[in-house]
């Protein structure tokens, strides 16, 4: 269905009134020749897909093919641009057909709500699209086979007589005239078969590639290849193409023929769904065209982050962030001639791939291989010249200033890469220092010792010992701290000093530090002791969680020697990213191991374990940039996170337990979380180090209501 509903976009129910102004009968002859030249790359796709199952289709191919260069990059950011702005058509088209029915409706506003739609479906994983587009798909299917089956039966449908009025299929005067614009008809009707390669962009989201791929390529142009042409004949069978010469409701006119006042409506709702089809599986090959264009380092690697679902929610977000604003400008005639020229060049680099991967790697794995090689490469590579050649020439130009701005970006990036590493992130990194808030002089020292070794990690940080004078209160003399609290600071030579504020309550005072003096890494306070809702008194590190524009890290100390054995649970959440990298810098100061713990439901499933530690292993690369000596990864199945976390604790006396916050931080009865909360209750005998990442509110709020839906 992504490959099948994905091609039938909203251009085939115009397509036949062009394609019978060109040529009129011999559109049908047109649209089984471009059927049949797609085959040619739905057999390379077939194999390539099979050679190299990876997320990034195209890019993938020529990156192989010729290296990491200029003209992968080149491929794989058209590849992605073009499906983004096709993704942003599809949005507005999708607005506008369902204005027929519902006249009232702005535009932007439903474009805009629909690709949110998407957005969150893309989130949650390729199941999720895949079920959606498999309702949509039948829908659009039930609904063309209605079109073509009651076009053939009904009173007013097909006739032969007014297919092939006077009898002539070819209606140009000379063979030279009929050939020509046959042929420009040819390039008319290929592009319509468009869409079905985007399954080959996510082959790393399908199970068994090696079979799954090739059947769902193929199978989808087969399916195209045999509606097209049918469509096409009952339209031009029911109506003349004199009459429809032209007409962008050719097949709506056609349907109101055999079935008035439903045919119609039916087509609208047909056109409607082409347009959600197209944009789902648009947005869903930009999305991992993206993250595949930042894993080779050509995007930036940010983009290449992945979610609890195992899907690359920076792209996502990225993607459909451009996907909106472009559907909001609403410019749709540049947007269309950026994506026909941007699939063509596509497309032929990457069929071209396939001659030079089968001479470069002729011993490689090919669990399917394109039958009449080198013919099938060359014939698709032929198609693409032969579509180039009748492309309106605003799309090649469009297409090749494209090009030429991707190209110019290409070799500025490095120039503007120096620059920010030498001018700008100096300033914007200018996080060195660690805000650690004391008011128990008792824990004082365990938290300097914390954060003496987390300055040690990041030469140029320093401690600040804070102390909060209420403003509510007598002014009295603020207590001096013993030496032992400074102790491990001084032992590791790391630059320390006590600052006093004074503010109406701790939190405030913190906050204020924190808004004048932006260079706070992170603030390292002691644990509260579980919330108490019933008091009025406000829990300053509740108030710090949910306000405060830095890192938080609270640190409960059960266990004040050595750290040898650090236990960190990961999730794949951002607070659990920064407490593997916060863990990471402890164990390399203390030289100590670091547990790497996911934990999973229960499944009979073999492939599950497999599949957590492939994400656990992602997950930690992406943070560490490799998987190091001193981090042993570890998968573990439970009913419940707290009863994993807690039977691995036991198993092993750990020294130290560092996790991330739950998505629950911002609610009224927790402080971390749920899960978070209940371990540092019952664990024993080992210290516990809670960390929150900062993120922007918006984002917070999206990421908790993607955690509802997952629940």
């Amino acid at each position: 269905m992504l490959g099948t509903a994905g091609a039938i976009g909203a251009q085939l129910f115009v397509l036949t009134g062009y394609g019978a102004e060109m040529v009129g009968p011999a559109f049908v002859l047109a649209i089984i020749i471009g059927g049949l030249l797609s085959y040619s790359i739905a057999l390379n796709y077939g194999e390539l897909a099979t050679m190299f199952p990876e997320t990034g289709g195209a890019m993938t191919y020529v990156r192989e093919a010729w290296g990491r260069n200029l003209l992968s990059y080149l491929v794989g950011s058209l590849d992605c641009l073009s499906s983004t702005f096709f993704a942003a058509l599809s949005a507005v088209g999708f607005a506008y057909s369902l204005r027929v029915f519902l006249p009232a409706l702005p535009i932007v506003p439903t474009a805009l709500g629909i690709v949110l739609f998407f957005i969150t479906l893309n989130l949650l994983g390729v199941g999720k699209i895949g079920n959606v587009q498999v309702v949509l798909g039948g829908v659009l299917l039930v609904l063309l086979l209605g079109y073509i089956t009651l076009g053939f039966i009904l009173p007013g449908g097909f006739r032969w007589e007014t297919f092939v009025p006077n009898g002539k299929f070819f209606i140009h005067n000379t063979h030279w005239d009929n050939f020509y614009t046959l042929l420009s008809a040819v390039a008319l009707a290929y592009v319509a078969y468009i869409g079905f390669e985007v399954l080959a962009d996510d082959a790393e989201e399908i199970k068994n590639p090696d079979r799954a791929l090739p059947l769902g390529i193929l199978i989808s142009l087969t399916v195209l290849i045999v509606l097209y042409p049918l469509i096409v004949l009952v339209t031009l069978g029911t109506i003349s193409w004199p009459e429809l010469s032209g007409s962008e409701t050719a097949m709506t006119d056609a349907a109101e023929q055999f079935l008035p006042h439903w045919g119609p409506i039916a087509l609208g709702m047909g056109g409607i769904v082409a347009t959600l089809t197209s944009l789902n599986t648009a947005l869903l090959s930009a999305t991992r065209e993206a993250f595949t264009l930042s894993r080779d380092g050509m995007w930036p690697r940010v983009l290449s982050r992945m979610g609890r679902f195992r899907t690359p929610y920076v792209s996502v977000l990225l993607i459909g962030f451009i996907v909106m604003a472009v559907a909001a400008i609403g410019l749709v005639d540049f947007l269309s001639y950026i994506s026909s020229s941007g699939y063509l060049f596509v497309l032929f680099w990457s069929n071209l791939a396939l001659v030079r991967l089968r001479h470069r790697y002729p011993d490689l794995r090919r669990p399917f291989k394109a039958p009449f090689f080198p013919l099938t490469a060359y014939l698709a590579v032929a198609s693409c010249i032969l579509i180039i050649s009748f492309t309106e020439w605003r799309a090649l130009a469009f297409g090749a200033g494209l090009l030429l701005t991707l190209t110019i970006i290409y070799y500025a990036a490095p120039f503007i890469r120096r620059i920010y590493l030498t001018h700008i992130q100096p300033i914007k990194n200018m996080k060195n220092r660690i805000l650690v808030p004391i008011a128990n002089p008792r824990s004082g020292a365990q938290l300097v010792k914390m954060a003496s070794i987390l300055a040690q990690a990041s030469e140029g940080t320093s401690i600040c010992v804070f102390n909060i004078e209420l403003e509510d209160r007598p002014p009295k003399t603020t207590p001096r701290l013993p030496e032992e609290t400074f102790r491990e600071a001084f032992k590791r030579n790391v630059p320390i000093y006590t600052k006093n504020r004074s503010a109406e309550s701790i939190a405030d005072g913190i906050l204020e530090e924190i808004e004048t003096h932006p260079n706070i890494k992170f603030v390292l306070m002691g644990w509260p002791g579980p919330l108490q809702p019933e008091t009025d008194a406000p829990n300053p590190v509740k108030i710090l969680l949910e306000r405060a524009s830095t890192n938080i890290a609270v640190l409960l100390s059960r266990n004040p020697g050595k750290i040898r054995h650090i236990l960190v649970p990961i999730g794949g959440g951002l607070h659990s990213r920064l407490a593997l990298r916060m863990a990471y810098e402890i164990a390399d100061q203390e030289n100590a191991q670091i547990i790497a713990l996911h934990i999973y439901p229960p499944s009979t499933d073999v492939e599950d374990v497999d599949d957590k530690l492939a994400f656990l292993r992602e997950v930690v690369l992406d943070e560490l940039g490799s998987v190091p000596a001193r981090v042993e990864l570890r998968v573990v199945q439970a009913k419940r996170v707290t009863d994993g976390v807690l039977q691995e604790a036991r198993r092993y006396p750990y020294d130290l337990l560092v996790m991330g916050a739950s998505e629950e931080y911002g609610s009224k009865t927790r402080l971390f979380g749920s899960v978070d909360d209940w371990i540092v209750e019952h664990i024993e005998h080992c210290s516990v180090l809670l960390v929150r990442q900062h993120e922007a509110a918006p984002i917070h709020w999206l990421r908790r209501n993607i955690a509802r839906e997952e629940q």
